[in-house]
């Protein structure tokens, strides 16, 4: 890590010691946060530092608060050498996921650990509902921060995951016409008021992505497609290993893709109608179990016939993005992509064969817990270590 950085933007011009000791002090940083806690020696090596400089950037970090000292390793020859980590109390970040039914909050320490958690069960479409958005997301923070033991205070960032998309020209949340309360333009400010943290948000599926490149089936690959099958239905798409995200936010809205078989519905001003139609209509959550009389989708999904036709549709409908997008890998998501497994992924792979030239990767998500509120946290980390790390 040590080395020369362009202080005026000028490339081989020696960058300034205080450049230098920021670019350090932050591999140190992130290394501690990826790997826990490392011995002097050990930063030394993964950083490629001197002894004298890691000892400098240490004593450095420990008196801005930011690293502590936590025991000695212990079984190897000579002196226990003296452990460091990232103090856990630097700040806090909030991860939420809203739905149709309720807001999941969760709070984690700088590390990502979680200390707190919180669920608000509330009907999106209510009126009591709808005009109250900002003061539920706040209920629900409040709620997980009183879990740890928290204010607002300890806060440094806050990331939502909702479905939709926000439009980057008018902060108009778009696709989500199931979830009223959150199209004001407004809603950022109001919320990073009640909050008192920077707020942003996100969607939904985007984040389940970012989930699955850090810790699921997307690490190691750049480019692939997310499909988020569940009671609603999307995608997100990675290249180059950022996320694709269209003019208006709303790259990846495969629910409301035409596709052989499903109905086409329109309202009237001719923008896709709220009604289920294209893509989502054929392997919505819902659509599934309705097709096997009413059982939930683990044992809708054990019927071979039932799986069968839901693969041809889910073949259908990826195709036509690799076609566009020709990812390395696509990860199948959701509850549905959960439930049919990995009988459902062979038999979507088989039905792939010859609907589109490229052939990528196949895969099942097998991410633990909410992948939304994974995706979350990761984003809220990213965003506070980005402050609190900036010794410069």
């Amino acid at each position: 890590m040590a080395g020369t950085t362009p202080s005026n933007g000028s490339p081989g011009v020696p960058g300034t010691p205080r450049v230098l000791r920021a670019m350090n002090d932050r591999a140190a940083l992130d290394l501690l946060a990826a790997h826990g806690p490392l011995t002097r020696t050990r930063i030394g090596e993964l950083t490629g530092l001197s002894k004298p400089t890691t000892s400098q950037l240490l004593s450095r970090l420990e008196s801005a608060g930011l690293v502590r000292t936590t025991g000695r390793q212990s079984g190897r020859p000579g002196p226990n050498a003296v452990l460091y980590e990232i103090d856990p109390t630097v700040g806090h970040v909030a991860a939420l996921s809203a739905d149709p039914t309720g807001l999941t909050a969760l709070v984690a320490d700088i590390t990502g650990r979680e200390v707190g958690r919180f669920r608000i069960e509330a009907d999106a479409i209510a009126e009591d509902v709808r005009h109250r958005t900002a003061q539920l997301v706040a209920e629900a923070v409040d709620g997980a921060l009183a879990q740890a033991g928290l204010g607002h205070d300890d806060l440094r960032a806050t990331v939502i995951g909702t479905p939709g998309a926000i439009d980057p020209h008018d902060g108009r949340l778009r696709y989500a016409p199931h979830l009223p309360g959150w199209h004001s333009r407004t809603l950022r400010a109001e919320l990073a008021e009640v909050l008192g943290t920077p707020v942003t948000i996100e969607n939904d599926v985007n984040l389940a992505a970012i989930a699955e490149q850090y810790e699921g089936a997307a690490q190691d690959h750049d480019d692939f497609v997310l499909a988020w099958l569940d009671e609603g239905v999307g995608a997100a798409i990675v290249l180059g290993g950022t996320l694709l995200r269209g003019a208006t936010g709303g790259a990846g809205e495969i629910g409301y893709m035409p596709v052989p078989g499903a109905p086409l519905l329109r309202g009237p001003d001719g923008t896709p109608s709220s009604y289920r139609g294209g893509f989502e209509s054929l392997v919505a959550g819902a659509v599934v179990r309705e097709r096997a009389g009413g059982k939930p989708l683990p044992e809708a999904l054990a019927d071979a016939a039932v799986r069968d036709d839901l693969a041809r549709h889910i073949a259908t409908g990826i195709a036509a993005v690799v076609a566009v997008v020709d990812p390395e890998l696509v990860v199948l998501s959701g509850q549905v992509a959960q439930a049919g497994g990995e009988a459902l992924r062979l038999r979507v792979k088989e039905e792939l064969t010859g609907l589109a030239l490229p052939r990528p990767l196949l895969r099942i998500s097998d991410l633990d817990g909410d992948p939304i509120l994974t995706g979350a946290l990761r984003t809220a980390l990213t965003q506070a270590r980005d402050t609190l790390f900036d010794t410069a």
